[in-house]
């Protein structure tokens, strides 16, 4: 693991990068960006919503990035342009770091993250979609905001894990959030993916937790583009199989 940081917009940016032993830099693998939490860091993300072990195996290179510190002196990414801070600026300036310096498939950076970061890989595919080639999203959504903002791109695979009894990021909406399911509406849209789902419901591994999970697939987008919705029934506002609350 690498500890790494630059200055960006006049503020030192800091991030782990995760890059493993099977890499040898013969061929060009991909990069995720696993963005953390409202009050986390990317340490505690790369702990919590650890793709380590697969990336061991699949060969790819994963950054952790910090958010920059708030008024409340707590970390997080600028969705919603409360402050000066460039996270879309810093994200790529990121991307373009790594690329400098590992041999980087172009045409394979995603991004992934749980609740604030969530919604920054839902920003980054609607604003930074010519290098986002998809996301998925943890315990997030879009505002509407962000929905009105939107210019995607390309058809953007997009996957979200969501609980129904998430009470920080409610399933249903609130406020500003948009409900999760016209959230996954409006990728199915613009993605012109087959508006009737296929749906599973998942084997309960878990038989202690209180959860089920049902998965649906919306198939046939443009590009074999598809958007993917792990409902987790009774779920709350976590990462699921995380070793840790």
């Amino acid at each position: 693991m690498l500890f790494r940081s630059f200055v960006h917009g006049g503020l030192m940016r800091t991030y782990r990068l995760y890059v493993p032993a099977v890499y040898t830099g013969a061929n060009p693998v991909p990069v995720v960006l696993n963005l953390h939490g409202y009050t986390s860091n990317g340490l505690q993300q790369e702990l919590y919503g650890d793709f380590r072990p697969i990336a061991d195996t699949a060969n790819f290179i994963i950054a952790h990035p910090d958010g920059a510190i708030d008024a409340f002196n707590n970390r997080a990414w600028n969705l919603l342009g409360v402050s000066p801070v460039d996270d879309i600026g810093f994200l790529s300036a990121l991307l373009d770091t790594v690329i400098a310096h590992y041999n980087i498939n172009l045409n394979r950076l995603y991004s992934t993250g749980l609740s604030n970061g969530a919604y920054m890989s839902y920003l980054l595919a609607c604003s930074m979609g010519h290098r986002i080639a998809a996301i998925a999203s943890v315990t997030g959504a879009m505002t509407a905001d962000m929905k009105l903002a939107c210019t995607p791109a390309h058809p953007t695979p997009v996957m979200e894990i969501h609980g129904t009894a998430d009470l920080v990021v409610p399933y249903t909406g609130a406020n500003t959030n948009l409900p999760v399911d016209t959230t996954i509406l409006y990728w199915v849209s613009h993605n012109h993916c087959n508006p009737l789902p296929v749906v599973t419901t998942l084997p309960d591994v878990a038989v202690n937790d209180g959860c089920t999970a049902e998965h649906s697939v919306y198939q046939g987008g443009d590009n074999g583009s598809s958007v993917e919705l792990y409902k987790i029934l009774g779920g709350g506002h976590t990462w699921p199989g995380a070793p840790f609350a």
